[in-house]
């Protein structure tokens, strides 16, 4: 008797272990996966596209399809007529090193007009070295610079108990971004969120569909200029100067 209720119990065991070794498997697919590109109508402007590129903050992680702040973001262009494409190309559970890796590849297909860069808070998690995060952030920023784009960088904290230095050091990396990158900047993405359980999902790490449009807003200041310039930009390389004049160079290609 006593050696089956021991085999019982190491059998039970076993299930156990393998239960929790699918669900770790489970959680970890569904951290990678992309979020679904949230798009509105084109306009006539071919290179009208905003790419966002963040974690699950922007991935709408937790949340039902289509409530997350990026989706508010292209409904909110939508009703404006601004004529933009909203991509977004988040991953949950990303970094700056993985957001860099991606970038190219997204720049070239997707030739953005703004690129909004939402990363960070995963490196500061895990405790990498902030240098890093800096130098792949101001990356990002050049290459899209680089590509033709508009750079929008969202500034992230993390609470003082990863250390008082490190915090601070971390707030400071994505105004010191900005500045070199010449992007502009949303200081703390979570204003009027972070401090608020209710803003939280039950993890309380992920922000809840109601905090979205508080997302949103604490964005929108920062990028609707850019919208306007963007097009602004567009439109004047449509249309050609009414007395142009010939001009020589030695200079080879475009």
């Amino acid at each position: 008797m006593q050696r089956a209720s021991l085999h019982d119990a190491r059998r039970r065991a076993s299930l156990l272990f393998l239960a929790v070794f699918v669900g770790l498997l489970c959680l970890a697919h569904a951290t990678s996966a992309p979020a679904q590109t949230a798009a509105v109508p084109r306009g006539s402007d071919e290179g009208a596209r905003i790419l966002v590129v963040g974690d699950s903050l922007s991935a709408e992680y937790g949340l039902p399809r289509g409530a997350g702040w990026v989706s508010l973001l292209a409904q909110r262009i939508e009703s404006t007529a601004l004529g933009y494409e909203v991509v977004n190309a988040s991953i949950s559970g990303d970094t700056t090193a993985g957001g860099l890796g991606r970038l190219p590849a997204l720049l070239t297909e997707h030739r953005p007009a703004i690129v909004v860069l939402e990363l960070g808070g995963n490196d500061a998690l895990r405790g990498l070295d902030l240098a890093v995060t800096e130098h792949n952030l101001s990356e990002m920023a050049r290459l899209s610079r680089e590509a033709g784009a508009q750079v929008l960088v969202l500034g992230m904290q993390i609470p003082p108990n990863y250390g008082r230095a490190y915090a601070t050091r971390f707030a400071s990396v994505f105004e010191s971004v900005a500045q070199a990158q010449q992007a502009e900047l949303v200081p703390f993405f979570l204003e009027g969120i972070a401090t608020d359980p209710a803003m939280f999902q039950a993890d309380r790490i992920h922000p809840a569909t109601v905090a979205q449009p508080i997302m949103l807003d604490n964005v929108w200041p920062a990028l609707e200029p850019l919208l306007h310039a963007a097009g602004q930009n567009a439109r004047s390389a449509d249309t050609p100067p009414r007395n142009p004049s010939p001009r020589t160079s030695s200079h080879s290609g475009l």
